[in-house]
């Protein structure tokens, strides 16, 4: 099942670029706003043997994986805390609520003037952005945890610690694997976006890549390129991402029913 649905997601993107390829030669799609689907992909693999964009690519790598481990390291174990003590979560809601709608985008001035631009300011314009999906969802995995199980647990004599530990970590990680992979996602848009935003004085990436190329009458065709290679980044990371969480949550997805 699963190598069908990939199959399927294959086909899907190759006639949604024959269709986009089809309507640019036809003319329905003017070539100066939208150059030719086949001219983006040519530019896409001449991109892979660009040295200025490689190092911008493995930048936003850098980026992304400080900022993921970071975030992880801190999200987790502080969801644990205020998953598993509803006073401590009661008495941080009014600052963890205030604090989530900002948007990292609308902080970049602020941290590139106390940080300085580079990976510092993009690790923490991420760990900002991408904590909440790791956070809600380990303390929703907490929640989700059967009270029963736990007093079971308990009443055999395990302290709380271990309780949490031997039930309620088990039983929260699909919800946490799946907010790091929501987490994951929210940073590569972030990281690219905070690169095109302060463009290349916040140093190398793809956004500050594709930012310079946008100056003056910049090439759309290079621009679109880039943004196809982030595309593809995003979905290696996903890919890779649920394939780890495949491996270690199996029995999770023989609870379910999934097949391969």
């Amino acid at each position: 099942m699963k190598h069908t649905a990939i199959t399927r997601g294959a086909v899907g993107v190759a006639v949604f670029l024959l269709l986009a390829e089809a309507a640019g030669r036809l003319g329905l799609i003017s070539r100066a706003a939208l150059p030719l689907t086949s001219a983006v992909l040519a530019r896409t693999v001449l991109l892979a043997g660009d040295s200025r964009f490689i190092a911008d690519f493995g930048a936003t790598v850098e980026a992304w994986a400080v900022g993921m481990v970071i975030t992880v390291a801190v999200g987790v174990p502080l969801g644990v805390l205020l998953g598993s003590l509803p006073g401590v979560r009661d008495a941080t809601r009014a600052i963890v609520e205030f604090l989530r709608p900002i948007p990292s985008v609308a902080l970049i001035l602020l941290v590139s003037l106390l940080l300085g631009p580079g990976l510092r300011m993009s690790a923490t314009l991420i760990v900002y952005g991408a904590i909440w999906p790791v956070l809600y969802n380990t303390i929703a995995g907490f929640d989700d945890v059967d009270p029963l199980a736990k007093e079971t647990n308990r009443a055999f004599g395990f302290s709380a610690l271990a309780t949490i530990r031997m039930v309620s970590l088990p039983s929260a990680a699909p919800f946490i694997a799946t907010g790091i992979r929501l987490a994951a996602a929210v940073a590569i848009i972030l990281d690219i976006a905070a690169g095109y935003i302060s463009g290349p004085i916040n140093g190398p990436g793809i956004g500050a890549f594709i930012a310079q190329e946008s100056t003056g009458a910049g090439d759309l065709t290079v621009i679109l390129a880039a943004t196809v290679w982030a595309g593809i980044l995003g979905l290696a990371i996903d890919l890779l991402l649920m394939a780890a969480q495949r491996r270690l949550l199996a029995w999770h997805h023989t609870y379910l029913g999934e097949t391969e």
